[in-house]
């Protein structure tokens, strides 16, 4: 077989960077990244309110990227491929590295909290670099605890934030969180929540939006 006819995938040009953002899917993706990028800033800000709001949306879209996928007609190999990639990497962002600056941030940066915060992302880490080895176990399970919950969790644990003083909150927010990471890489077996759940969240996700943005009026009233 001559060069020309040759499908050896060196010689097949790949596609640019940019091309797969155009993907549907990804879209879905990058628009979780951006919530989590916002919940990041006021979280750091110290506007938990509006971090939650953030937060939450991040997990709806985490969610969504994937039906719209499976729903999605004439989707390349590469394209699943590369959604996959894209999808584990901002996970660690939205699961791992956007509750370890909340935890930083409610605890006003105290040297105390780093050791919380690393042992949150170094899970998630963990956790997400097996999932991408290993996979589910089965179908419909996981082994150990799916890194969104951490953040389901997290968005309805702050309702309670104002509820009692702001220094039994911090750490009844630090064991809450390093509890939920080493459940993470615990050798347990959890459900991978799917299905109906998709519209529970939803609900969730308009609920909850709507208590922070109460919160943040009356704030700001």
């Amino acid at each position: 077989m001559s060069a020309v006819e040759s499908t050896d995938d060196s010689l097949v040009t790949p596609a640019t960077i940019l091309s797969f953002a155009k993907d549907l899917p990804n879209l879905c993706s990058l628009a979780g990244l951006f919530s989590s990028v916002l919940a990041i800033y006021f979280a750091i800000l110290g506007i938990f309110p509006a971090a939650m709001i953030g937060l939450i949306w991040a997990i709806f879209f985490d969610w969504s990227d994937g039906i719209i996928a499976r729903r999605l007609k004439g989707r390349t190999e590469k394209q699943r491929l590369f959604g996959g990639q894209l999808d584990s990497l901002i996970d660690i962002v939205s699961f791992g590295i956007c509750p370890a600056v909340v935890l930083l941030s409610y605890g006003n940066f105290s040297p105390w909290f780093v050791p919380g915060a690393f042992i949150i992302v170094a899970a998630g880490v963990l956790r997400l670099s097996y999932f991408n080895v290993f996979g589910l176990i089965d179908e419909s399970t996981y082994q150990g605890l799916a890194l969104d919950n951490n953040s389901i969790i997290l968005a309805f644990l702050f309702v309670f934030d104002g509820l009692v003083g702001a220094s039994v909150f911090a750490t009844l927010l630090y064991i809450v969180l390093v509890a939920l990471a080493i459940l993470n890489v615990a050798p347990i077996k959890t459900p991978k929540l799917s299905g109906g759940w998709y519209y529970i969240l939803t609900v969730y996700t308009l609920l909850l939006t709507l208590i922070y943005g109460w919160q943040l009026h009356h704030t700001a009233g």
